[in-house]
């Protein structure tokens, strides 16, 4: 009923961008929050991004000033912009949204299944 939908990962040079985008469709009443997630080989997932609905952001230290998010409300997605990459960032991303279903009383949260990143020579 609820599906979100990751786009936009590839192979990218070091010091390249990347736009990844994700969109949530379904029996969605309101959303609170998106945010991207990253999860390396052999690591734990860890919290890239997030945007809520009045627009506040994080970032993680390691990902500021080099990427931003943003989200359109009227089509319920979200959009990451990441420039100059680094192999560091290499990982799978994940979207992730807090949100309220079509006749719930409370916001859960709901994961995308992932888009590869790779940033290699």
């Amino acid at each position: 009923q609820v599906q979100l939908v990751e786009s936009g990962g590839g192979l990218v040079q070091p010091g390249g961008s990347l736009r990844l985008s994700c969109a949530a469709s379904g029996s969605i009443f309101s959303i609170n929050a998106m945010g991207w997630y990253r999860q390396a080989p052999g690591e734990q997932r860890e919290l890239v991004a997030r945007i809520n609905r009045n627009d506040n952001t994080y970032y993680a230290d390691s990902v500021k000033g080099r990427f931003t998010i943003s989200r359109d409300n009227a089509k319920n997605t979200v959009s990451l912009q990441m420039n100059s990459l680094k192999p560091e960032d290499t990982a799978v991303y994940y979207c992730n949204a807090d949100l309220r279903l079509s006749g719930s009383y409370y916001y859960t949260l709901h994961w995308g299944r992932g888009t590869q990143v790779t940033v290699s020579s």
